[in-house]
């Protein structure tokens, strides 16, 4: 995960009815991920031939208050998958923004890790690379890796007026130290014109995570 500081106002035109935006040391960051689905299930059942596969999201931070409740959570921008059907599945039954265009991954494993995602837009292969220890971390308190993960629901904007929830469970996270890092993607061709300065600008933070076995809710409460 890349994570770049952008300006509010950049992100207030996705930003659902009904949730705020999240700030770290009042500031707000955007995430470029990359991770893999594996074994996926839909309704406990195993999905043949398209169960694991790689995706490449673009996503922010947001909170939805009720009473004395707060709701940390994530809106995607933009999630990039291989297969036709799985994106065409997704907006359909969860009203999501995913697109399908060429993806492929490597993660080659010995003293350190070495994970690559790519993904091809335009002709051109947008690339996202990490070196990492094979060391597990704990994530620490009042972190930004804790401000990052520990998200437990997911927004969707329906329109400028309904927006629905779902939520996400999975255990907390490790990591692994990054050593070194990668980054080579059109930010503009990709996200639109708003997101095109990141092309040129260092993330401010990298981190990489395990992953573990994660549910999401087929419910969706609208609001």
């Amino acid at each position: 995960m890349a994570n770049y500081e952008v300006d509010p106002s950049i992100l207030k035109p996705y930003l659902p009815n009904g949730v705020e935006l999240d700030y770290y040391k009042y500031k707000t960051y955007v995430s470029l991920v990359g991770f893999m689905f594996k074994k996926t299930r839909l309704f406990e059942i195993p999905i043949p031939f398209f169960g694991s596969f790689e995706e490449v999201n673009l996503r922010f931070y947001v909170r939805r208050i009720e009473g004395k409740k707060v709701k940390k959570g994530v809106v995607f921008i933009n999630e990039t998958v291989p297969f036709k059907i799985v994106a065409l599945l997704a907006n359909k039954l969860y009203k999501e923004h995913y697109i399908s265009i060429p993806t492929k991954n490597s993660t080659i494993i010995n003293d350190n890790k070495n994970i690559v995602y790519e993904w091809k837009k335009n002709e051109q292969w947008n690339s996202l690379t990490v070196n990492t220890e094979t060391t597990q971390q704990k994530i620490e308190s009042n972190s930004i890796e804790e401000f990052i993960f520990e998200r437990y629901f997911g927004f969707t904007k329906l329109d400028k007026d309904k927006s629905q929830e779902y939520r996400i469970a999975h255990p907390k996270w490790m990591t692994n130290k990054i050593l070194n890092y990668n980054i080579k993607c059109d930010f503009g061709a990709m996200y639109g014109a708003p997101f095109a300065h990141l092309n040129d600008k260092a993330p401010d933070s990298i981190i990489q995570a395990e992953g573990s076995a994660v549910t999401i809710n087929w419910k969706r409460d609208k609001f």
